[in-house]
């Protein structure tokens, strides 16, 4: 499980970004939704109840293992 103090960071390069919060367990499900616009920026940390997240739309993200950006 991850670390409670690990935080990452979603940037919007464009209007529009969807963040999506995956739930944990044996059925995976969306729990959250939030809509970025350029500029914005999401902090954000995994829980007991999100496992992972899913971006789509043109953003960078950092974590403690780097910086990545979407494709186009």
């Amino acid at each position: 499980m991850s670390n409670k103090d690990d935080f990452f960071v979603i940037k919007a390069e464009e209007d529009g970004v969807n963040v999506i919060g995956l739930t944990r367990g044996t059925d995976t499900r969306f729990h959250h939704s939030e809509k970025l616009d350029k500029g914005e920026v999401m902090i954000a940390q995994f829980t007991e109840h999100t496992s992972a997240v899913k971006v789509r739309g043109k953003a960078v993200i950092q974590t403690s293992h780097g910086e990545l950006k979407t494709e186009d």
